[in-house]
C-alpha cells in the first residue's frame, strides 16, 4: 500500500499512484502509439519507438531491431491488429520504466496468419526527454479455465 504524502503544513495528501503520474500518461500513450506503427507496418515509423539496442524475447529466442525489423521491411511479417486487453502495470525507476500488460496482436508470418494473446513486458529508458524501449519480452498468455 502506498505511504500517505504530507503536505507543507503536516496535513495529510491522498497516496501517489502510478496512475496519476505524468509518466505513466505519456508511456501508456508511447505504448498505444508504437502498437498504431506496428499495424501500419512502417519500418521507419516502429524504429522511432526502439533504441538502436533493442530487441525482443520470445519463445524463438532473441531477435535484435535491425532483424525484426528487416522481417518487416521484407513483408515476411506484418501486423494487422494490435490491443491492450489489460490495464498496464507501470512502474518507474529515474529514467528506466518497466511497462507490463496483457495484449492480443493478428500478425502475418510467411503467409500463415497468426493470432496472438501475450503478457508483455516492455523496458523503457528516457533519453533526450523521450521513452525509448530497449527490450520487449513476449510470454503466450495461458488459456481460460473452462
Amino acid at each position: 500500500m502506498p505511504k500517505p504524502r504530507h503536505r507543507g503544513d503536516g496535513a495529510h495528501l491522498p497516496p501517489k499512484l502510478p496512475e496519476d503520474d505524468a509518466d505513466h500518461a505519456q508511456l501508456t500513450a508511447v505504448v498505444k502509439e508504437w502498437a498504431a506503427a506496428i499495424v501500419s507496418n512502417d519500418v521507419a515509423r516502429m524504429a522511432s519507438f526502439m533504441a538502436e539496442d533493442w530487441v525482443i524475447v520470445s519463445d524463438s529466442g532473441i531477435s535484435t531491431k535491425d532483424q525484426f525489423l528487416a522481417f518487416v521491411e521484407s513483408g515476411a511479417l506484418t501486423h494487422s491488429a494490435m490491443e491492450l486487453i489489460s490495464p498496464p502495470r507501470i512502474r518507474v525507476h529515474g529514467d528506466t520504466a518497466v511497462f507490463t500488460a496483457r495484449a492480443t496482436n493478428t500478425a502475418h508470418y510467411g503467409g500463415r496468419q497468426s493470432d496472438a494473446d501475450e503478457w508483455t513486458t516492455d523496458v523503457f529508458v528516457r533519453q533526450d526527454g523521450r521513452w525509448l524501449c530497449v527490450l520487449s519480452h513476449i510470454t503466450a498468455a495461458a488459456p481460460s479455465p473452462s
